[in-house]
């Protein structure tokens, strides 16, 4: 089963760290993306940019309206996702407890639909 882990974090967090606290984070993530690359669990993430850079779109009465950043303001965004193919739901949140960002702000853990469309 694939599954989306979906990164929160607050954004700017990066730059009030330490450096040791930073190579901490990153090398906590590095060591998992290795893990689970090897494992052949991984299949692909992204970062997001800024949240300052994101636009809401909404239609209402078939007129589109757009705003700059994000839908609801929250001290946490969306931050980024990684996509996984594991054998059980627990692997995935075991998965998503392990990510660095887990211990400060929070992890989502989502199952893709099939094809058919079924899960909805």
């Amino acid at each position: 089963m694939k599954y989306m882990l979906l990164i929160y974090n607050r954004p700017g967090f990066a730059e009030e760290l330490s450096e040791a606290e930073r190579d901490e984070l990153f090398g906590g993530v590095d060591a998992l993306m290795k893990e689970l690359t090897e494992s052949g669990e991984l299949i692909g993430g992204e970062a997001l940019a800024d949240p300052s850079q994101t636009k809401t779109v909404r239609v209402r009465d078939g007129v589109p309206a757009v705003t700059d950043g994000p839908y609801i303001e929250a001290k946490e965004q969306f931050a980024g996702y990684i996509m996984v193919d594991c054998e059980t739901p627990g692997r995935a949140v075991e998965i998503a407890a392990r990510w660095p960002d887990a211990k400060r702000w929070a992890m989502e853990v989502r199952p893709l639909m099939q094809q058919s469309g079924t899960e909805m």
